[in-house]
């Protein structure tokens, strides 16, 4: 309507732009006039109405286009955001890509690793089985560098007994070369040797006569014969008893006498050392209450060899002692229960009458207990060993004799006088101070070192 109304004052603005107005004032009549002024009224009123709907649809046009804007604003956004969805669900596919590639290497790398592992573990037994074969080769091999090893105890007792060796055998065999015939001059010069290594002459004098009947009754002329038949006189003499310190039941009780400083704790501390690297159960008794720091010295040798020790205070009775360590060696499943006592002189008869009191607290206490009493004698004193042990077997049942630092004397003879006199068999022999220089004593090995 209102376009009909702007087309229709249009038209009548250009037909009245066409008439002049010259002319319509000549022939209007005041009504004409009057209907003029009207329609010219009308025709600007229409103008106006015209030009307000024209700046109404101008700002409705104006409105749509902002709004059309608006829409393809948001039509943008909706775009820009598809567009960077899109975009985000490339990424998101190409890094959902890219993780599955990273799993394909990963499980690659895996794979891999498990062959490395595979072939690491197969490099592994392979190493492991060259080990084995070369420890086996190494076991062999020392097994064979042990085997002169088990010989190095001889060789050890060779070498202990360098210096009766010397005293004894040597000068033997310097008789036997001076003389082209067996006589009774050869015979007077063997007897001295021997009376002068420390033999005795009681076993000397029963070593001559041995010698003599087995020269009569097999006629031996060749000096050099001699020899072996006075090695076997002497092997006869020494092997006599069983010279074997057997422990092998438990319990099993050690007492140890002797005079000082014949090496009693010494001799003990290397037996415990022995009996516990077999694996039995080992309980030292520090009876030795009289000697200043013989407590102390037997302690440093239990905590070197761990094992237990009983002691009490220094000028203690020693009966006690023993008596508490015999209770504790039952208590504890004792194997072997070793017992230091206090040296003593021999000839001091209060002394040795309370060492047999020792023995009988033993005797009443621990009767289920095989015992041994081992006499410590040191070869170095000579004839003197013989008297101590003669004494020491009347106060005590000596079942044994532990002969020390035969490797510091040329009279190693004094082992025939004391086994033959005292009629105790020798049972260890100290050859030096290491713990393998403590040995059983062996009568054939002896005689054969004393004899190389």
């Amino acid at each position: 309507m209102f376009k009909k109304l702007f087309g229709f004052g249009k038209k009548k603005k250009e037909e009245i732009q066409e008439e002049p107005v010259e002319e319509l004032e000549v022939e209007e009549t005041e009504e004409d006039s009057q209907n003029v002024e009207d329609s010219k009224e009308e025709v600007k009123s229409d103008l106006e109405n015209d030009e307000d709907n024209s700046e109404y649809d101008s700002q409705k046009e104006q409105e749509e286009v902002e709004i059309l804007e608006e829409d393809e604003i948001e039509s943008n956004k909706i775009e820009e955001t598809k567009n960077e969805e899109a975009v985000s669900q490339e990424i998101l596919e190409e890094q959902i890509e890219t993780k599955e590639e990273a799993k394909e290497e990963i499980a690659e790398i895996e794979e891999i690793k498990a062959e490395d592992i595979e072939t690491q573990e197969k490099q592994d037994e392979i190493e492991e089985s060259e080990d084995t074969v070369e420890n086996q080769i190494d076991d062999e091999v020392e097994e064979e560098e042990e085997k002169p090893k088990k010989v190095s105890l001889f060789d050890r007792l060779k070498q202990g007994l360098t210096k009766a060796k010397q005293g004894i055998t040597d000068r033997i065999d310097e008789v036997l070369k001076a003389y082209t015939k067996v006589d009774e001059e050869l015979l007077e010069d063997l007897e001295e040797v021997l009376i002068t290594a420390d033999v005795g002459v009681n076993t000397t004098m029963d070593i001559i006569e041995k010698l003599e009947d087995v020269i009569r009754t097999k006629k031996i002329t060749d000096p050099q014969d001699v020899r072996e038949e006075l090695k076997l006189i002497i092997e006869d003499i020494l092997s006599k008893d069983d010279t074997k310190l057997d422990v092998s039941h438990s319990p099993t009780i050690i007492l140890m006498v002797g005079v000082n400083g014949v090496g009693k704790t010494t001799t003990i501390g290397k037996l415990a050392h022995r009996y516990k690297s077999e694996g039995k159960k080992v309980l030292l008794a520090a009876g030795d209450t009289f000697r200043a720091a013989a407590i102390d010295q037997l302690e440093v040798w239990a905590n070197r060899c761990n094992v237990d020790i009983i002691k009490h205070q220094e000028g203690a009775d020693p009966g006690a002692v023993i008596f508490d360590a015999i209770k504790a060696s039952k208590a504890r499943g004792v194997d072997v229960l070793i017992c230091d006592t206090a040296g003593r002189l021999h000839n001091k008869s209060n002394l040795m009458n309370e060492l047999g009191k020792v023995f009988k607290i033993v005797d009443r206490e621990y009767p289920e207990a095989k015992k041994e009493v081992l006499l410590v004698v040191d070869a170095t004193t000579g004839q003197n060993a013989v008297s101590q042990a003669k004494s020491f077997k009347e106060v005590c049942d000596i079942t044994g004799l532990a002969l020390t630092k035969l490797d510091g004397t040329a009279k190693g003879g004094v082992i025939l006088a004391v086994k033959s006199e005292v009629d105790v068999p020798v049972k260890l022999i100290g050859v030096g101070e290491k713990m393998e220089d403590l040995q059983d004593f062996d009568s054939k090995s002896f005689v054969d070192a004393l004899f190389s």
